[in-house]
């Protein structure tokens, strides 16, 4: 298994200042009970965003797939992504070092 990284942005930035609208909402909604699925089941790692709420602002999400067509499977079915609330990049990527209390058995 290998370890992807993908980051997602809104794709209507002023979500994160002037809220949400109905419909991004059941996505966000959605998106987060996506990743804690795939939590569950070992899929992803972890997943969270930046606390900041401007342009810079991104989240991410660190999960492990068997190739990089997996990967990318994942990061198309996220349901923010489906409802085009966030746009997502997918990254190849390789966890270096964590705490012992994150580690996830590979």
């Amino acid at each position: 298994m290998a370890e992807f990284l993908y980051r997602l942005r809104p794709t209507r930035p002023a979500m994160l200042t002037e809220g949400l609208t109905p419909e991004e909402r059941a996505a966000v909604a959605a998106h987060v009970a996506y990743l804690e699925r795939l939590a569950a089941a070992g899929v992803v790692l972890l997943f969270g965003r930046t606390q900041t709420t401007d342009e810079k602002t991104f989240g991410i999400v660190i999960l492990r797939a068997g190739s990089p067509a997996d990967a990318e499977r994942v990061m198309r079915g996220d349901p923010a992504v489906e409802a085009r609330v966030m746009r997502a990049e997918l990254f190849p990527f390789r966890i270096a070092g964590m705490s012992p209390s994150l580690a996830v058995p590979a």
